[in-house]
């Protein structure tokens, strides 16, 4: 004969300690209750009151199990034979007296969960949180916010990175943002500008045209922003923003490498955006 699998072993070894437990805790409150001594009771007598609270138990969990779906018009069953009505029988017998309590304390247990994680940071309060309350923020163009690295290249076109689109209009809502740029001639100031403005820059954010400066030189650029005395000044060129450490609060370095800087004024990332953690 071939041996039970060993969950239902271990089902049947639970089942006995749970009425074994249960007739003697019930068995007690009875002797208690109607002055009948423990000592008296017969082995019939105590596996009448187990049987009834097995009973008790299997019934409770059968009312408390979820119904099953109703139909609009049930299919005829066929007649149940005594074989179907056997198998039928032992498989709710044998079915896990804790498998409805495991459940329920699963979907308490992730109500809990789902309760008490953690809120997600929105996007405004990163930034506030990483600009630590700076209010004024000056910011190049190349590199940075748009696509292209070099002047030349905006003689011909200019294109707003998307991926720092969100965190730029987060910026301007929080900041007072000036962006600027070295351009080597008015069609590229154009270009730039136009670039901005079907970003929906100038209408989704808080920054106006006449806050994107351009300058034919990079000390000009460090001029606008020695002028400008922002919180915060972001840019591509290590040695604008070596120069300007000893007026500015906090530069961030944008570069595909990174830069050790001795001073804690100089942070460093990859991109605007990953800066922000996105």
């Amino acid at each position: 004969m071939a041996e039970p699998p060993s969950h239902l072993s271990s089902f049947k070894d639970e089942l006995i300690q749970l009425i074994k437990r249960l007739g003697t805790y019930l068995a007690l409150k009875m002797s208690n209750l109607f002055s009948i001594s423990l000592q008296k009771l017969d082995p019939r007598s105590v596996g009448a009151i187990a049987g009834l609270a097995v009973a008790i138990i299997f019934t409770y969990r059968f009312t408390r199990s979820p119904a099953p779906p109703t139909r609009r018009q049930p299919k005829r069953q066929a007649p149940i034979t005594s074989s179907t009505a056997i198998s039928t029988q032992s498989n709710i017998t044998l079915m896990p007296s804790g498998v409805y309590s495991s459940s329920e304390d699963l979907r308490a247990q992730n109500t809990f969960d789902e309760f008490f994680q953690p809120v997600k940071p929105t996007l405004g309060q990163i930034v506030r949180q990483k600009l630590n309350e700076g209010r004024k923020v000056t910011c190049r163009l190349l590199g940075v916010i748009l696509e292209e690295s070099s002047p030349e290249e905006l003689q011909t076109k200019a294109t707003v990175r998307p991926s720092v689109l969100d965190v730029l209009l987060e910026i301007t809502k929080f900041c007072d943002l000036y962006l600027m740029e070295r351009v080597i001639d008015d069609e590229s100031e154009k270009n730039v500008l136009l670039a901005l403005e079907n970003a929906g820059i100038f209408t989704s954010g808080g920054l106006v045209k006449d806050k994107v400066l351009f300058c034919s030189t990079e000390n000009g650029r460090t001029s606008f922003v020695r002028q400008l005395e922002p919180d915060w000044h972001i840019d591509t060129n290590p040695e604008i923003v070596s120069q300007l450490a000893r007026f500015i609060k906090y530069q961030l370095h944008v570069s595909p490498v990174k830069t050790e800087w001795t001073t804690g004024k100089v942070l460093s990332s990859p991109s605007l955006e990953k800066f922000f953690g996105f």
